[in-house]
């Protein structure tokens, strides 16, 4: 198993979601105790948006947020890193448009879509700032740019909780049910070492976006943050 660590090298990290790419839906639906399915319409609540727009939908996986997208009458378009990503999110997806594709480096032009959003995905990228600045680039003037990732809960006692959780009853799940259970201790690791909500938020106005805010979720196990290109 290619078990990728913190230094987040992208062979690695696409590697190991190609060995978990048939059951990380399942998985991430056990890890989260149900709630993945209400982040996810937060999400797309966040994006406010307008049927016939064109969304980016970054480190898509294999398509569940992208197909939450074109419900709501967005012309999404999903992107990721993995091939074994990709080639799921195909077979369980036909309708959707997927394409592999590098957040630090996207190919496409300046101002090519409505808004952008990546779930889940940010803190797996080697260079996340890049990637928030690509976002910001493909995204056209007045633009929204969202991020949903997992972040720091705002109670002390229910973080030394949650850093328990993480660290022991999500690998103990995933050797039951994942396939390369590995990825799990990857996985765990990598949301605790993730900044909080208010360096995030920093990260993207720094990177060029205004009027950025973000909303708490579950406690602050998960936080969605959004910012505006500007307009001129």
């Amino acid at each position: 198993m290619n078990r990728a660590d913190l230094e987040k090298n992208p062979y690695d990290v696409a590697g190991m979601f190609d060995g978990i790419a048939r059951r990380y839906d399942l998985m991430n639906d056990l890890a989260a105790l149900g709630q993945v399915r209400s982040w996810r319409r937060a999400m797309v609540e966040s994006l406010d948006i307008t049927v016939g727009e064109r969304v980016l939908d970054l480190a898509a996986g294999t398509g569940t947020s992208t197909a939450a997208l074109v419900d709501a009458g967005a012309d999404a378009l999903a992107a990721d890193f993995s091939t074994g990503m990709i080639e799921e999110g195909r077979r369980r997806q036909p309708h959707i448009p997927f394409i592999a594709a590098d957040a630090q480096e996207l190919p496409f032009a300046d101002d090519t879509f409505d808004a952008a959003v990546i779930s889940f995905g940010l803190r797996n990228v080697y260079r996340p700032r890049r990637a928030i600045a690509e976002m910001r680039r493909v995204v056209r003037p007045g633009g929204r740019v969202v991020v949903c990732e997992f972040s720091t809960p705002t109670s002390k006692t229910f973080r030394t909780v949650y850093s328990r959780y993480l660290l022991r009853a999500i690998p103990a799940v995933a050797h039951r049910v994942a396939p390369s259970p590995e990825a799990y201790d990857y996985l765990s690791e990598s949301i605790l070492d993730w900044p909080d909500q208010g360096t995030l938020r920093q990260w993207m106005m720094e990177e060029g976006l205004e009027q950025v805010q973000y909303r708490n979720l579950t406690g602050g196990i998960v936080a969605l943050h959004r910012g505006f290109v500007p307009r001129g």
